[in-house]
């Protein structure tokens, strides 16, 4: 025997070190920008293109390409989609796996940001077929030394503990990784979130995020947004078309989120749904867009024809509202669909339709968006082998 220790002793009767704490002073500031103040964009297909080809929302199979991806010949679902899904052999299960993490949204608010960062992890997972089951986490910050750096991470501590228990994934393991800093700059704080899920039948569930038969609906699980005060603040618009970092980060009614969760899983365990795309960064349209740009090797490529009723432009087609899936299905399923959304408490609302070679958003009737999709995908495609050049 080299050691006997009680697991208790290394978990809740563990020393606490205890460091000081200082709210950062930039929150004072950034805490005063009102997205609703911001000019509308003149030409929202620009801004969609610009969103595509930002490195946070850009195709990543540049980096995942170079890598072995197909685990043991057990891969079924491959980087690209919401969640990557193996096989369990020997079994008719399989296992769906995302990692999530925004830095904005913890650098604004690290309780809110860190659940958010466990709440999309999730979402992602139940996309793809999977009952989430537990977190892991790498926890990147800066110097603890500073109080300000130690409040950021007390907090995000705090708000991914929260997510986890109202989401039923406990934390299984994880790292902290401090002192991520330049020239005595932090980092913005990052917690990344591994989730894994349970596919109770991968042949059956495994769901991916394009849409696939021309004709089928396209629908919204979950509420549909559109203030700019709610879903703009730390998002992927304010940085890349105002160069902005500041707002509030979309609030998390966890309940909520457990709500849509659940109605998605469901529909998909029961044969409702085709595909299955959570809205996160870029909002609505760069969802939509990524739902039209087909499966790995380029198979799927297919338009679809969104019809929103009027709204505000930059909240409505590029806020980051928290637990919004878009979906689509065919049309003989609306029926039974409905009833499951409304049994689990999800809002559902109906966009339009799969079809056509185009992606076309109208708001109000008036066409905002309407552009090919082969052009849309080539600068979601082609901006991360650019920048790498």
């Amino acid at each position: 025997m080299v050691a006997d220790v009680p697991a208790a002793a290394l978990a809740k009767d563990a020393p606490v070190y205890e460091r000081p704490e200082a709210e950062p002073a930039y929150l004072a500031t950034t805490r005063l920008l009102d997205p609703a103040t911001l000019p509308l964009p003149p030409d929202p297909a620009a801004v969609l293109e610009r969103l595509l080809a930002a490195p946070d929302i850009a195709d990543k199979s540049w980096v995942y390409n170079q890598y072995d991806h197909f685990i043991l010949a057990n891969t079924v679902v491959r980087p690209g989609s919401d969640a990557a899904v193996l096989r369990l052999k020997g079994t008719r299960r399989g296992l769906a796996l995302a990692t999530d993490g925004n830095g904005r949204y913890v650098y604004l608010d690290p309780r809110a940001g860190a659940a958010i960062a466990v709440a999309e992890a999730a979402r992602n997972v139940v996309c793809s077929g999977g009952e989430p089951l537990a977190v892991t986490n790498c926890l990147n910050f800066g110097n603890p030394e500073r109080p300000e750096v130690m409040w950021q991470f007390r907090r995000a501590v705090d708000g991914m503990s929260q997510a986890c228990r109202a989401l039923g994934t406990p934390v299984t393991g994880g790292n902290v990784s401090f002192y991520n800093e330049t020239l005595g700059e932090n980092i913005y704080p990052t917690p990344v979130i591994g989730l894994l899920g349970l596919v109770e039948d991968v042949e059956r569930d495994r769901t991916t995020q394009w849409f696939k038969v021309p004709g089928d609906v396209v629908a919204l699980l979950g509420p549909l947004g559109g203030d700019p005060a709610a879903g703009l603040g730390g998002s992927e618009y304010l940085k890349v078309i105002h160069g902005l970092v500041g707002g509030l980060p979309p609030a998390l009614d966890l309940d909520l989120e457990a709500r849509v969760q659940r109605a998605c899983l469901r529909a998909i365990r029961e044969g409702l749904i085709r595909s299955a795309h959570d809205i996160s960064d870029g909002g609505l349209a760069v969802a939509l867009a990524e739902a039209c740009f087909g499966g790995p090797g380029g198979e799927g490529l297919v338009g679809a024809v969104i019809e929103l009723a009027p709204g505000r432009l930059d909240g409505l087609l590029f806020g980051e509202e928290q637990s919004r899936i878009v979906i689509s299905f065919d049309p003989t399923k609306a029926s039974r669909l409905r009833e499951v959304a409304e049994a689990e408490g999800a809002p559902l609302t109906i966009l339009g339709r799969v079809g056509g070679d185009h992606l076309r958003i109208t708001v109000g009737g008036d066409a905002v968006v309407d552009r090919p999709v082969g052009a849309l995908k080539r600068i979601w495609t082609e901006a991360i082998p650019w920048l790498m050049k």
